[in-house]
């Protein structure tokens, strides 16, 4: 959408729209205009009492649990701001740095999400995540790109801010959620973060409009029904494996995503790394396969 490549080294495409807010605020709301009502029309089928929670969530009586009602459907609209924030942040990067590079600058949220759940739950780090966390330092100081004739210094700078600030906002997103799913069911609960980012971007397109006579509707459509495929599928993928192999080893099997990201940039926009960009991606997939392998040794020792 936002840099012009030859795909499959067959088809130019993209560079259609410019890297800034705006244009993310635009695909975004584009995305999610197709995703909201898909993941409704499966998810509540998958859930039926889906509908019943939300419902309960906006529901007035005497029973004396408002109070809690009110604090998780603050949690999970705060998550809904926190993905808008997140997402859009991420298009940013995307569109100005390297897509494997600002997946896993982005990746690296783990680290974030250590260091919160030590302030917010108590959950201090041991020696062995304190050295994993380091690990992913070093490995994504390893992926920061070098200025050139493609990437000015002020662009990677701009690009490499995005990438990290849209981890951590996704650290604290993750926080909230651990915190709203331990009374809130996760089909309602997504559901209700993507709606959120549906409306933010849709009001937000409102004060800041993009330059739609500029635009390119037919590809910019095209290219967004596929984005909220692949992202609905996505989603509905990975809550299946965590409902048949569990949590930890689905975050496990997630944690190949940043070099997968740059595999599938590399053969079909020929999106190429240098060999220490690549060795630092490797460090990162493997620091976070190492943080989210702690995860599931403590829960098998937990349930023997």
């Amino acid at each position: 959408m936002f840099s012009e490549h030859l795909v499959l080294g067959l088809f130019l495409l993209g560079g259609y729209v410019k890297p800034d807010l705006q244009n993310s605020f635009l695909l975004m709301f584009m995305r999610m205009l197709l995703v909201v009502p898909l993941m409704a029309s499966l998810s509540f089928k998958l859930y039926p009492s889906a509908l019943k929670e939300l419902k309960d969530l906006f529901n007035r009586d005497a029973s004396g649990a408002l109070h809690e009602r009110r604090d998780i459907l603050i949690q999970a609209l705060g998550c809904g701001v926190l993905m808008f924030v997140y997402i859009a942040s991420l298009y940013i990067a995307i569109g100005l740095i390297p897509t494997g590079i600002a997946l896993t600058l982005f990746f690296t949220y783990p680290v974030f999400t250590a260091l919160l759940s030590w302030r917010f739950f108590g959950d201090r780090p041991t020696l062995f995540r304190w050295l994993v966390i380091g690990i992913i330092l070093v490995g994504s100081a390893l992926t920061i790109p070098q200025s050139s004739a493609t990437y000015s210094s002020h662009t990677i700078a701009i690009g490499i801010f995005a990438s990290v600030s849209a981890g951590i906002v996704y650290a604290f997103y993750c926080i909230i959620a651990q915190k709203c799913l331990e009374k809130f069911h996760p089909v309602p609960f997504t559901w209700i973060s993507f709606a959120s980012t549906l409306l933010l971007s849709g009001v937000s397109l409102l004060f800041w409009p993009a330059k739609s006579a500029q635009l390119d509707w037919t590809p910019l459509w095209i290219g967004s029904i596929f984005s909220g495929l692949v992202s609905f599928i996505g989603h509905t993928l990975n809550n299946v494996g965590i409902r048949m192999v569990g949590a930890s080893t689905a975050s496990i099997i997630g944690s190949s995503s940043p070099a997968l990201t740059a595999l599938v940039a590399w053969v079909t926009i020929s999106e190429t790394l240098n060999v220490i960009q690549s060795v630092g991606i490797g460090i990162v997939t493997l620091g976070i396969a190492l943080l989210s392998a702690e995860g599931f040794v403590k829960s098998l020792k937990n349930r023997s």
